[in-house]
């Protein structure tokens, strides 16, 4: 039994301190006062983060959205010595960038300071890592000791082995010799946490600059790799989320955005041994490892020597420069996995610092700053405030940076040696090994409440020509299991696998291959952790097995007997059958993105009763184009549909997560709220509505009421907010039970088939659940939570009075309607993410 953890204290969010002094507040066992989040007044409940909701009402600009969904991935593979230099534009100066009034380094500055870097010497390079939503150019920063174009090819070469051949590379003397530990330092990617980026420019310029062994030796040892602001368009605008509304450390999962994808790319193509991602604010500064739950794919064991052991060093580093809580409002540093019981876990792989163990990190941290300058701080503080806590902030990211250098330099074998161990065992497929004080030395507290492990499959298979919706949806998924660097092989032969046979054709992931983690976290089904802990600081289920669309099948153990070749990319998946009408399943998003690009074309197409549309013989030749560029497939049909599909201009009162999906799906989207509809909003041309939030029924005028109910528009309500505006319209009578708040993860539903859910799947995703009751005359069950208990992976209990859990919802609706109105209980479009559910909302705004 480890050392008991202190028991987390959390209370009400205080309003923001201006007083330097802490606020008192009750305190943990053996630590500071802590009120909000640990040792931060007015912070937000750790429990509970301000960015775990995609809640704030979504503007984000439609060519935001298009670029996202069009920028090129980058790649890092270059073969050219370092360094490698790049003249960098500046952009137009903005007077109006946030981090000018905190003293800190505007966007339109960085250009300039990075050529000055550049030409201090041969240590520097700068690279354009990719583009934000708005295409503001993302700068890597590499900081190394010269390299020839021969030696980068070799340093490329050992880092292929380490992944690809990690036996083999275990034992390579000259790997252990020469080969350059990457480290990986990641700024800026919540746009209103800004310091880490000005810290960053600090360090590069004092490596360039320093003629020291110590330096010396680091840079010949090592390639230190700084993405200066992951987030540029959210620095400027002083926003925690991008142009498009994404909390980017939220999105390492799903890769919506180009911000994150760049890092992806990264990770990959660089392979970091150590990593830092710096945030804030939370008072003393915060530095993972994290409390439990630890995330159950991930080589902890090792991973937890290094994380605690570099967190240690960054704590004598932090509390080393003499600030304090008397004197200057900051408290001595935070551990989490050693200070608090639970609340700041690792569980979900969204964030970046739990991504990058899949991609050979072996410690890797989120660090949290102490002194809050965003938020009401922003706009109450004297500048004079604000420019001293940036600075303090900004030194403390800096000594939380050397200290990451020089642990990997004192640990450079270690290090490197669990890194390969990591690949090793993957290759291998053994067993994972369960942390303890035995296994892991050195780190004191280890508990049974800290053992997370998992049985890995034998494979996953994503079977060909298994049914209607596998194609698209089998290939989005196996293009982003590659993206994320996982092998997966395509059968040349028909094969068998216990008793059930596959097509040729058919996605093989041999689970014995370097990153195995990363292919169990995204096709697994996840794991109900209700029982383990109270409450979770983030979303606790994600499965892309059972959400995105495609047939995933688990082969657990015995001999993989496959005639199968590696693939770089999905087979191609669009199709148009040679003669005849055509017949397009309407159960996928590029499915609907190719509907709504056929009726932009005014193309007439009609929908049957079960849903799907009917697109005339006459637009053959665009049905092709729509398939190769959707990757749909259109069949032959002689039905002849029920009523014609209609061009969907959607007004639409919901969350930046929710528009970003409707926009992928190609639906036009006016975003609007209880003001803009007060104001005279024009319904001309706006054939629905949907509604999620920033828009009550109550707060409508009267004239805003009648022109609404003269537009004819159907209406889709998403959750709490969206029933109540559907219920007080009178276009459906539905009570909605709002379940437990907390409540998060994949769940088990039941379609009742026709327009609106045939070929739905049989899971989606819940955040705050809400189920009906009480439904009125003429309204549908269309889904219902299954029975027993609906929850498959996630947190989701029952509230203290018993009331709110998953057997209150069992058997209940999800989504019903009558006539062109919608009521939707779960989140199908929630960050974006459970692909295959997106289409029930996609149909409802169609079938009006």
């Amino acid at each position: 039994m480890g050392i008991p953890r202190p028991v987390l204290v959390t209370t009400t969010a205080l309003a923001v301190a201006v007083l330097l002094a802490p606020v008192p507040a009750a305190a943990l066992p053996g630590k500071p006062a802590a009120p909000g989040l640990p040792g931060q007044p007015g912070g937000p409940d750790p429990l509970r983060d301000e960015g775990t909701t995609d809640s704030a009402l979504s503007r984000a600009p439609l060519a935001a959205a298009r670029n996202a969904l069009s920028l090129p991935t980058p790649s890092f593979h270059r073969t050219e010595g370092y360094p490698r230099r790049t003249t960098l534009t500046a952009p137009p100066v903005d007077p109006a960038d946030k981090s000018v009034k905190l003293g800190l380094v505007p966007y339109h500055s960085i250009a300039p300071k990075l050529n000055e870097l550049q030409a201090l010497g041969n240590r520097v390079s700068v690279e354009i890592a990719g583009r934000s939503a708005t295409g503001r150019e993302l700068y890597l920063v590499t900081v190394t000791a010269p390299e020839s174009a021969r030696e980068v090819r070799e340093q490329e070469r050992m880092r292929e082995r380490i992944e690809n051949s990690p036996a083999s590379a275990a034992r390579d003397k000259a790997i252990k010799k020469a080969y350059k530990t990457p480290v990986f330092i990641n700024n800026n990617i919540h746009g209103n946490e800004w310091e880490g980026t000005d810290a960053a420019l600090k360090l590069i310029e004092e490596l360039a600059k320093a003629k020291d062994a110590k330096t010396l030796s680091l840079l010949a040892k090592n390639r230190i790799y700084l993405n200066v602001t992951a987030n540029p368009d959210g620095r400027v605008a002083g926003t925690r989320a991008n142009a498009n509304g994404f909390d980017l450390n939220r999105d390492f999962i799903t890769a919506t955005q180009p911000e994150t994808r760049a890092i992806r790319q990264l990770a990959i193509d660089k392979q970091p041994a150590v990593m830092l991602d710096l945030h804030g604010y939370v008072n003393g500064t915060l530095i993972e490892p994290t409390t439990p739950p630890h995330g159950e794919n991930y080589e902890y064991d090792l991973f937890l020597k290094n994380a605690y052991a570099n967190a240690l060093g960054m704590e004598k580093a932090v509390n080393g420069l003499g600030y304090t809580a008397e004197k200057d409002g900051v408290r001595p540093v935070e551990i989490p996995f050693r200070d608090s019981a639970e609340g700041w876990d690792d569980w979900p792989p969204i964030f970046t610092p739990q991504y990058m163990p899949f991609q050979g990190a072996v410690a890797s941290h989120t660090i949290e700053f102490p002194l809050r300058v965003n938020g009401s701080s922003y706009d109450s503080l004297p500048v004079a405030e604000l420019r001293r806590r940036s600075a303090i902030n900004t030194a403390i990211a800096g000594a939380a940076m050397r200290a990451t250098l020089d642990f990997t330099q004192t640990n450079r074998a270690q290090v490197l040696a669990d890194q390969i161990e990591t690949f090793r065992r993957g290759a291998a497929g053994e067993a994972q090994r369960p942390v303890s004080e035995e296994t892991v030395p050195g780190v004191p507290g280890i508990g049974p409440e800290d053992v997370y492990t998992t049985t890995f499959p034998r494979a996953y298979v994503i079977p060909a020509g298994s049914g209607q919706r596998s194609g698209v949806a089998a290939a989005r998924l196996v293009d982003h299991l590659i993206a994320n660097d996982v092998r997966v092989e395509r059968a040349v032969l028909p094969f068998r696998v216990g008793q059930k046979v596959y097509p040729a054709g058919s996605y093989v992931v041999d689970m014995r291959q370097p990153k195995r983690g990363i292919a169990n976290v995204m096709l697994a089904a996840g794991r109900d952790i209700s029982a383990d802990v109270s409450t979770m600081y983030d979303i606790s289920g994600w499965s892309l097995g059972l959400l995105w669309g495609a047939s995933v099948d688990r082969v657990e153990r015995g001999d993989l007997r496959v005639a199968a070749r590696p693939v770089a990319a999905a087979a191609p998946s669009g199709s148009v059958a040679p003669w005849g009408d055509l017949k397009l399943r309407l159960d996928d998003p590029k499915e609907l993105a190719a509907l709504n690009s056929l009726l932009g074309q005014g193309i007439a197409v009609r929908r049957t009763d079960d849903g799907a549309a009917i697109v005339p013989a006459s637009a053959r030749r665009a049905a092709a184009v729509a398939a190769d560029r959707f990757g749909v497939a259109f069949t032959s049909t002689r039905e002849r549909g029920v009523a014609p599909l209609k061009r969907t201009r959607v007004a639409a009162a919901v969350t930046s997560g929710e528009q970003f999906a409707l926009r992928e799906m190609g639906f036009e989207v006016v975003p609007v709220s209880t003001a803009t509809l007060n104001a005279g909003f024009d319904w001309t041309g706006a054939e629905a509505l949907v509604v999620s939030t920033g828009l009550s029924w109550s707060g409508l005028t009267p004239a805003a009421r009648e022109a609404f109910a003269a537009s004819g528009a159907g209406f889709v309500g998403l959750g709490a907010a969206g029933a109540a505006f559907g219920n007080g319209a009178g276009l459906i009578t539905a009570t909605a039970v709002e379940g437990n708040g907390d409540a998060n993860g994949v769940v088990k539903v039941s379609n009742a088939g026709g327009a609106l859910t045939g070929g739905a799947p049989g899971h989606s995703f819940v955040y705050s659940p809400v189920w009906f009751t009480g439904l009125g005359d003429g309204v549908r069950a269309d889904q219902s939570y299954a029975t027993g208990n609906p929850l498959v992976s996630g947190h989701w209990r029952a509230l203290a009075d018993g009331t709110g859990g998953p057997a209150d919802a069992a058997g209940k609706p999800s989504v019903v309607s009558k006539g062109s109105a919608v009521l939707i209980g779960t989140e199908p479009l929630f960050r974006d993410h459970p692909k295959g559910a997106f289409a029930v909302v996609a149909r409802a705004l169609l079938t009006r």
